[in-house]
């Protein structure tokens, strides 16, 4: 989760332009939404909901404080279209909640979801970040089922459109860590991580020339199985969507044929944030991100398993190109974006935001090539009290790459 992070970009522009054209007619009616509220006049989706609906209930979140044990839901059914899945509907259910009543204590979340493409694809994810009282460890499950005919391009930085054919697979993801407090916001830790993926097939293939995939060893079913060594340091309060604060993630990924992988590999994976208030503003911030992605010595992850574009835990680097479209053994990414309010009652925000990422030649450890995007986009607030956002961007890459972009909870 965005901390409560979506893992399916799906649009719901409609509710967006829903949630503006409700404000402004309602402006002049009912001073309970207005464009100057204070701090604690804030409002969220549920807002606009009551008065569509004239209901005269009071909301039952204070947007002021966090109560122990409360449940903040943010709960959507939708539909839309993005660049990998077609028009798809989903149904997604988020949470967030405090086990401690502390002010320092760090929000948990838990999400799920269930998804139906255009393109025959079904994804059902779920999701766990738990803080426990006062932080002493934290908790992280991501469980997956993906049956995902999708595009993909083959390997290496300089593959172009041309390239494009599908490749059918069935996947089951399970991630499972625990980390435990070693001082202050600093936390180690270990997992095991499986991965599953069979039916692997490719469809319609570029005639009369060998793939990547076939290149690279093509099989039609791959198991990677290892433990999963965490060093993380985590300043921010609210991982959902942070106003401050730094993250630094740093994930070394070894897989075993002796815990059942096809074959002995290794990866890492350094994951840094950081969040800075600018321009004298809670609402306007500029997040840094850097994500770099390493496969180890001559390490052979299976092809589905590779660094790829799109293919972070929460599917969100490369905004401005479709997911899968550049893998290789090693990929370096880095991003900057500036959110601001644009209502002062926090129900609308926006951004605008930069990336590049680079990817080794070929299947070879030397990178080549960077791949800008860059684009802007809207945030809707679903939950003032877990300050969760509906996210809805459009990015731009290179060779007339664009599309649509969703999350739950910020891209990062």
């Amino acid at each position: 989760m965005m901390s409560l992070k979506s893992n399916i970009k799906i649009s719901l522009l409609l509710l967006c332009l829903l949630s503006v054209a409700t404000l402004t007619a309602q402006e002049e009616k009912d001073s309970a939404i207005h464009l100057t509220a204070t701090k604690n006049e804030q409002r969220d989706i549920k807002d606009v909901v009551r008065k569509i609906f004239n209901s005269s209930k009071p909301t039952q979140e204070n947007s002021s404080g966090q109560q122990k044990n409360k449940i903040y839901h943010s709960f959507f059914p939708m539909a839309g279209y993005t660049l990998q899945t077609g028009y798809a509907a989903i149904v997604s259910e988020g949470i967030a909640f405090y086990n401690d009543s502390a002010s320092s204590q760090k929000i948990s979340s838990i999400l799920a979801s269930i998804t139906y493409t255009q393109y025959h694809q079904l994804l059902f994810p779920l999701t766990v970040d738990i803080w426990t009282k006062k932080n002493k460890f934290n908790i992280v499950l991501d469980y997956r089922f993906l049956k995902y005919p999708s595009t993909t391009y083959g390997l290496g930085a300089r593959t172009t459109e041309n390239d494009a054919y599908t490749l059918n697979y069935n996947y089951i993801k399970l991630h499972q860590t625990i980390q435990t407090k070693v001082y202050h916001n600093l936390y180690a830790g270990v997992g095991i991580y499986y991965d599953y993926l069979w039916n692997i097939t490719e469809v319609n293939p570029p005639a009369g020339i060998k793939t990547s995939f076939q290149k690279y060893g093509a099989s039609q079913k791959e198991t990677a199985s290892g433990i999963a060594l965490k060093l993380l340091y985590d300043s921010r309060k609210n991982q959902i969507n942070p106003a401050n604060g730094t993250y630094a993630n740093i994930v070394y990924h070894p897989s075993f044929t002796f815990m059942g992988s096809h074959n002995n590999w290794q990866s890492l994976q350094i994951d840094c944030r950081k969040y800075l208030k600018i321009f004298g503003s809670p609402n306007n911030v500029l997040a840094l991100w850097s994500f770099n992605w390493l496969t180890l010595g001559n390490s052979k992850p299976p092809y589905l398993l590779l660094p790829s574009t799109g293919w972070d835990d929460f599917y969100n680097t490369g905004r401005g190109y479709i997911q899968s479209r550049f893998r290789a053994k090693n990929m370096i990414y880095a991003e900057a974006e500036y959110r601001f309010g644009i209502l002062n009652n926090g129900l609308l925000g926006g951004v605008v935001f930069g990336n590049v990422q680079s990817f080794s030649r070929n299947i070879a450890t030397q990178l080549s090539l960077l791949a800008p995007g860059f684009g802007a986009g809207l945030r809707v607030k679903l939950n003032k009290s877990s300050n969760t956002n509906l996210c809805i961007d459009y990015g731009f890459g290179m060779n007339g790459s664009k599309g649509l972009f969703l999350n739950l909870g910020e891209v990062f």
